[in-house]
């Protein structure tokens, strides 16, 4: 989909045209908020860019100076006293602006690095505070963009937008105002200029600054592209598609590279208008200038200072024209971020929170409702118990609410309605760190770091030392294959664990859950991707974690919970039956069927 033309273009250049100013002007103070606790350095930024200023524009000032009084007096006396006066005062006053400088980028500098680290932080921050929902309804790959490009964008507002603005227009107003101090009539006759300039040049700035936002949205959408593209490499070799993903990749770059064209196009239409606008202002400095100097209304060194005064604050005020109406702009990348911040996450801490100081473990699910954002509810009344130290599985047919029964556990959602307890607690009175160091969760996927597997297992407890790190890796069964690696405890795993079997990944996260000893343990069909070796390897590792804790597993396999001390058998968001293995088969109800009908398809696979 190309962008930047025809209807699209005209309906952004009238929302910037016609911007909500209360709330672009909201968005603004909080950008400029993460200075605020950088006051001080701010205050001697504007110090030190005034004195840089002041020595700037004294220096034409000199130069009249020395055409008007000092020439004509040492050719009238022959004295070079004040020549070297004055040539003593520039030394002096150039030696004063060198040390403002580097004070100004100093501090510049200071304050643009902690003001945009500072916005990345809260970014970060409250990215993670947003609930699981947040995760499951937006792409990995769009979520990094975000970080990535808009908090780059809006953090040139400390970098350049903020600081050049400043100085911007402190430079240009002592400079108009020493213009009117040395020929009223010639700035009023080259203010034509400047409003030359005004007629063209803020739309054409919003025309750029325009295709430079839509600039960045195509590069996010590029980046998108690269990290899926990536990400799916086996499934692209697998099916042979790798033409068919470079198609899109080169759309999504063609589409990016038109947005960098255009956007260019008006970057150079605006600075060839600026240029065109104070030169002709320069010409009339000089048409006019000239006829004041013959008719001794206007000294040649008050002319030289005047013209050097003009290109000087003409340059500045177009900056920042170009930077403000920049800024406006950026306003409506600011504007997403703002409003992410804004984002309330679903779970929030309770007000007054309430701790187990000691967890016996005992889960409860009361007339439980859920469902997802814009469908049907999964869950509708479930109700269960799952006693202390007891060994509980959850089965059915695919949709009937197994995993998010886990989720609604850790509080990754909360229910609609009813209630689950733990100990006895609503889960939703417990603080969120209590309530996650007492559940434990071993997922079907497990996501290992790319870091040494002593790390991934130490992630389970990170003050635990190198001898429970091996303590663990041997309860979890993974001892043995680890020293077998070329580096032991210290090999690193790779990307998402890449380097590992999938039923080593799984007990490296079953070592790592022995290290955080949880009491209550969640399985979500930790062994169903694995083949039969490896299953029967976790199993045994699993078997010595799940030991006098409470188990409440999401079962794939009939056979691996025969021995557990209930199963409930869910249908239609709700328990139907519950009850031992044996008796569940003997009662010939939906386990029954279930049963059957896995014993039907392993027939089948052994039969292929």
């Amino acid at each position: 989909m190309k962008y930047g033309g025809g209807e699209l273009l005209q309906t952004r250049t009238k929302s910037a045209d016609n911007p909500n100013s209360h709330r672009m002007l909201e968005v603004y103070a909080w950008t400029l908020s993460f200075m605020k606790p950088y006051w001080k350095t701010l205050v001697l930024l504007v110090l030190a860019m005034g004195v840089v200023s002041s020595v700037e524009l004294a220096i034409p000032k000199l130069i009249e100076h020395f055409i008007d009084v000092i020439v004509p007096e040492e050719r009238a006396t022959g004295v070079k006293t004040e020549f070297l006066l004055l040539i003593g005062i520039l030394a002096a006053a150039l030696g004063l602006m060198f040390g403002a400088s580097v004070l100004e980028n100093l501090s510049q500098r200071q304050l643009q690095e902690k003001a945009a680290r500072d916005l990345q932080y809260s970014m970060f921050r409250h990215l993670r505070k947003l609930g699981f929902s947040y995760f499951e309804k937006r792409p990995i790959g769009e979520t990094l963009s975000f970080l990535n490009t808009e908090v780059a964008e809006v953090q040139k507002l400390y970098r350049q937008g903020f600081p050049w603005m400043i100085n911007g227009i402190v430079f240009s107003a002592i400079s108009i105002g020493v213009m009117v101090a040395t020929s009223v009539q010639l700035t009023l006759i080259v203010l034509p200029s400047f409003l030359l300039y005004y007629i063209f040049g803020p739309k054409l700035e919003r025309l750029a600054s325009v295709y430079g936002k839509q600039l960045a949205q195509d590069r996010i959408a590029e980046q998108q592209k690269v990290y899926e593209s990536i990400s799916s490499l086996a499934e692209l070799r697998a099916h042979g598609s790798e033409a068919w993903d470079m198609e899109r990749y080169q759309a999504k770059v063609d589409t990016h590279n038109a947005s960098f064209l255009k956007m260019f196009w008006y970057a150079y239409l605006r600075g060839s208008n600026r240029r065109m606008s104070y030169y002709i202002g320069g010409i009339v400095i000089f048409v006019y200038g000239y006829y004041l100097f013959v008719n001794n209304e206007l000294a040649a060194g008050q002319f030289v200072a005047f013209t050097l005064y003009y290109f000087a604050a003409m340059h500045r005020l177009t900056a920042v024209v170009t930077n403000i109406t920049e800024q406006k702009v950026l306003m409506y990348q600011a504007q997403r971020l703002y409003e992410f911040m804004q984002t309330e996450p679903d779970i929030r801490e309770p007000e007054v929170s309430r701790e187990l100081k000691q967890v016996r473990g005992e889960l409860c699910f009361h007339d439980v409702v859920f469902g997802y954002e814009g469908k049907p509810p999964v869950l509708q009344g479930l109700s269960f118990t799952v006693p202390a130290g007891t060994r509980a599985a959850l089965v059915g047919t695919s949709g009937n609410g197994k995993s998010t029964i886990l989720k609604l556990a850790g509080r990754f959602y909360d229910p609609q309605e009813g209630r689950i307890t733990l100990d006895g607690v609503p889960v939703d009175e417990l603080s969120l760190g209590s309530l996650r160091n007492a559940l434990g969760y071993v997922f079907q996927e497990t996501y290992l770091f790319g870091a040494s597997i002593r790390e991934n297992i130490r992630f389970g407890c990170p003050e635990a030392s190198d001898e429970e790190v091996v303590q663990a890796a041997k309860a979890a069964y993974a001892d043995s294959f680890i020293r077998e690696l070329p580096e032991g405890y210290d090999t690193v795993v790779g990307e998402r664990g890449v380097k590992l079997s999938g039923g080593q990944r799984q007990r490296i996260a079953i070592a790592r859950m022995y290290m955080k000893n949880p009491a209550v343990v969640l399985l979500d069909e930790a062994t169903s991707a694995l083949d039969n070796v490896s299953e029967a390897e976790v199993q045994q590792a699993l078997d010595t974690l799940l030991s006098g804790r409470t188990i409440l597993t999401v079962a794939h396999r009939l056979s691996t919970i025969k021995d557990y001390d209930e199963i409930f058998v869910l249908d239609g968001g709700r328990v139907v039956e519950s009850g031992t293995y044996e008796a569940l088969l003997a009662a010939k109800g939906v386990f029954y069927s279930l049963a059957k009908e896995e014993s039907s398809d392993e027939q089948r696979q052994e039969v292929g």
